[in-house]
């Protein structure tokens, strides 16, 4: 590594099947950043894409070999997992995550960086008149509210991937090994002084959103067990309140035997009181299992992912 090559700015990229919409990414990130009048780097990460979306990088990567550096993962890792590869070949003093649908205009970028200049050192974001669906954005804001509660991890849109982090907050999250994880999150808990700037928000250039709404959920669900016990605390307490209930109520239809004699009324009430135990019972070993399937993915110490090949000609500027 060239060690007078010391950007002002780090853009990272992540890309998975994004080949129909590169073109236009590069058409307004470049400008974007030249006319903030910094030294920067740019580092696509190309997450297995399927498409020519590898192709397209290599091709950009040697039109602008002076600030553009792409990484081929050998296959489909996630975008948290692109963007902790891409942290790990940041030089910046300022790193700026960006999507590459063009969602998220590039031109935002030096709003990011202002705010930073302020003294703040991670910088998160709320879209501006979102171009979702109705159902979309109210999820997301119900899904945020209730990590919120669970978590403590304060980010007002966790959706929005355009972020800007401190040189320390970086250097920091590169020192976590965690499997599954999630970059936001990490970054509001190792900052000093965090905050949030709106940004604008546009349709997808191409192509069609990688994340569905199962996958929202999923993410959510490790955001949740990832960075808070409280689930598996709620559970527990859940578990003790009925095991209480179920006493007293056994007792009572134990006195109302003794007192009453024999009876049949409730028999149908006692199968809904048994099936409702049943599923918060399978609930409760769903989410044991989830925790100690993060353990096992941990210990076993497999890599977080592997890299083909990473395409640099900035050394030997």
């Amino acid at each position: 590594m060239n060690p007078d090559f010391r950007p002002a700015l780090s853009v990272v990229i992540p890309v998975y099947n994004e080949a129909d919409g590169l073109a236009a990414l590069f058409a307004r990130l470049y400008p974007a950043l030249d006319a903030l009048g910094e030294r920067y780097e740019v580092i696509f990460v190309n997450d297995g894409s399927r498409d020519a979306s590898a192709a397209r990088l290599a091709q950009q990567q040697r039109a602008r070999p002076d600030v553009t550096r792409v990484i081929l993962f050998n296959g489909n890792y996630g975008q948290h997992m692109a963007i902790l590869a891409g942290f790990e070949h940041t030089r910046g003093e300022v790193v700026v995550t960006l999507d590459a649908d063009l969602q998220n205009p590039p031109e935002e970028i030096g709003a990011l960086l202002a705010k930073m200049r302020e003294g703040y050192d991670y910088v998160g974001t709320i879209r501006r008149q979102r171009q979702d669906s109705w159902f979309r954005r109210h999820a997301s804001r119900w899904m945020n509210a209730l990590r919120e509660r669970i978590t403590h991890v304060r980010m007002t849109d966790q959706g929005c991937m355009l972020r800007a982090y401190g040189r320390d907050v970086v250097d920091t999250i590169n020192r976590c090994s965690e499997v599954n994880t999630f970059v936001p999150a990490l970054a509001y808990t190792f900052s000093l002084r965090p905050t949030e700037i709106e940004v604008a928000h546009e349709e997808r250039a191409a192509g069609e959103s990688k994340y569905s709404l199962f996958k929202l959920i999923r993410l959510n669900f490790d955001l949740m067990t990832g960075f808070s016990l409280m689930p598996l605390q709620f559970m527990s307490f859940l578990g003790i309140a009925l095991a209480l209930a179920s006493g007293a109520l056994f007792a009572w239809l134990m006195l109302d035997r003794i007192l009453f004699g024999s009876q049949v009324q409730g028999v149908f009430t006692l199968f809904a009181i048994t099936f409702c135990l049943l599923g918060v019972l399978l609930f409760s070993i769903g989410l044991l299992g989830e925790y100690i399937g993060r353990i096992y993915e941990q210990v076993r110490g497999r890599p977080r992912y592997v890299v083909q090949a990473v395409l640099d000609d900035t050394e030997t500027d």
